[in-house]
């Protein structure tokens, strides 16, 4: 990240994440990122875990069977594997975040797009998104072992009566934003780089901004919090459980 591409205000940061590009940062409890698809090509692979013990993390089964859904959008929340709130998604323009068909590499990004490289391509070059989530976790000594089952916004996914996933082309549009907050100091990681079911023939990636906030704690009545009863048992293990 260059320093120009950094802009921030007492109260919020605002980068760019450029086609391509790996990203990661500790939120704190209670900030909020939006991600803005600038141009509706964009797919953005997420980690999250645990700041404080990232033996802690992300864990898709329980978030999904939880709330009887096989996507993300407003109202559901990201559940760790000790059943706490590590993100809730507070707004969605853009309706789906795919959650079940994992991550590409480079090897799959290098025989679909072509082999570029950092001295021919510079920043310009393709690249694969398990590559980029190990280039972010190692600044935190997490590694290869410490993957987990990711989230693609931006990205939808749908299956057939033998399920056999297809990749929905257009799921995105220009504009389209997606608010998650941070229940727990939370570290995000991100890969902006193609969904591994999109074949599309160009390499299929735009800018992303990013925007950090702070925001107010979930009141009672807060609709990631009341969105099913399992939200609320989550919600309850969460709080019940900080210092």
């Amino acid at each position: 990240m260059t320093p120009d591409a950094r802009r921030q205000t007492p109260d919020v940061v605002r980068e760019t994440l450029h086609p391509g590009q790996g990203w990661s940062r500790v939120l704190g409890r209670h900030q909020a990122l939006t991600l803005t698809d600038t141009t509706g090509r964009a797919c953005v692979g997420l980690l999250a875990y645990a700041a404080r013990q990232p033996l802690e993390r992300y864990n898709m089964p329980d978030s999904l069977k939880a709330q009887y859904t096989a996507f993300l959008t407003t109202g559901r929340v990201l559940m760790s594997d000790m059943g706490r709130v590590l993100l809730a998604i507070t707004e969605d323009t853009c309706g789906w975040h795919d959650t079940l068909t994992g991550h590409g590499t480079q090897a799959e990004v290098d025989a679909r797009w072509g082999v570029t490289t950092y001295q021919h391509q510079r920043n310009e070059r393709y690249r694969g998104t398990r590559e980029n989530f190990l280039i972010e976790l190692a600044k935190y000594d997490l590694g290869r072992a410490d993957l987990h089952a990711n989230v693609n916004l931006f990205a939808k996914v749908v299956t057939d009566e033998q399920g056999a996933f297809a990749f929905v082309p257009g799921n995105s549009r220009p504009g389209a934003r997606v608010t998650l907050r941070s229940e727990l100091e939370v570290l995000v990681v991100l890969s902006n780089t193609p969904h591994p079911l999109d074949s599309s023939p160009t390499y299929p990636c735009g800018p992303v901004e990013l925007e950090i906030r702070d925001v107010p704690p979930p009141g009672p009545e807060d609709p990631c919090r009341i969105e099913r009863d399992e939200n609320r048992r989550a919600y309850q293990m969460t709080e019940g459980s900080l210092p």
